[in-house]
């Protein structure tokens, strides 16, 4: 079952009205879509998803609730594209949760665990033609060694991509992860499963992450109606930092113009940053997936 992370903070932070339009860039299994459809009743939901199979699901939940909304099959980067093919200039409010579903990781032949047996998968979107297979079994020692230290800040990058190489072919994720468990040295393997950070670079590469977030976030920007908001749940530090440059190149002052007594108007930052927060110990406790997001909140000002 997947439990939606800072729920509340985020149906908060939205500043939703009855008649508000609201994008949800990453739908999943529709646990923040339900609840703000509940809350727009005159408004309308646009919520973005490459997974087909989450947006089978949501289609049943989210019928239930209302038929004011319209769910996207598209990458979240095309969010502009498709948002404009159905006459959207301006929205109130967009919502990224960045986590990975529940339902994702528990479902073995999805391959993004490496505490179950798959195939070596890990695509968001079932139809996009590179998968974990590939990168593991085609990419060269130094594209393997790049992205565990890009993507990853996977420290024994080098030691772990001499030892996927020897090992080829590698077809499913047990075997992977026990590539990557014999060639870590022994007390990183009992710190925490050294396996993490490799599959966590892995999935990145396979779904261009990074580099459609931030397409992603800068358009978003554009989208916003004075007042309207974006929240961003984040995950790991990678994808946090993505954000936090992109918000704070428009909510800063060029270093250049501060000590002016009066910042000419079109100079001025169009955007504020609202809010940085993390989970409640409770929600936590509750929902130890919690533990490391980060909710980032900016709202257009003029």
């Amino acid at each position: 079952m997947h439990i939606s992370v800072l729920l509340e903070e985020c149906l908060k932070y939205l500043n939703l009205k009855e008649d508000s339009l609201i994008v949800d860039c990453t739908l999943g299994y529709g646990g923040h879509s339900s609840e703000i459809l509940k809350l727009i009743p005159e408004g309308c939901l646009y919520a973005f998803d490459q997974d087909k199979e989450a947006i089978n699901y949501s289609l049943k939940r989210l019928d239930k609730i209302a038929s004011n909304y319209e769910i996207i099959n598209s990458n979240f980067c095309y969010l502009k594209d498709e948002l404009a093919n159905r006459g959207v200039s301006e929205v109130d409010g967009i919502l990224y949760d960045l986590g990975v579903s529940s339902p994702q990781l528990d479902e073995d032949e999805r391959g993004f665990s490496f505490h179950r047996d798959a195939k070596l998968d890990m695509r968001m979107n079932q139809d996009n033609p590179l998968s974990a297979y590939e990168v593991v079994n085609n990419y060269s020692y130094e594209e393997l060694v790049n992205i565990f230290y890009k993507y990853g800040e996977e420290k024994f990058a080098p030691m772990i991509a001499k030892g996927i190489i020897a090992s080829r072919p590698i077809t499913t994720t047990l075997e992977l992860a026990e590539v990557i468990k014999n060639n870590v040295p022994l007390k990183y393997r009992r710190e925490k499963h050294p396996a993490r950070k490799v599959f966590q670079a892995i999935r990145i590469e396979v779904n261009d992450e990074l580099n459609v977030l931030e397409k992603s976030l800068t358009d978003a920007l554009d989208l916003l109606k004075v007042g309207g908001r974006i929240c961003v749940i984040s995950f790991h530090s990678l994808e946090d930092k993505v954000c936090k440059d992109v918000f704070n190149k428009v909510t800063k002052v060029n270093p250049e113009l501060k000590d002016l007594p009066v910042v000419p108007l079109e100079y001025q930052s169009k955007y504020k940053m609202v809010k940085v927060l993390e989970p409640s110990l409770e929600e936590v406790n509750k929902n130890p997936r919690a533990r490391s997001a980060k909710l980032r909140v900016i709202e257009r000002i003029r």
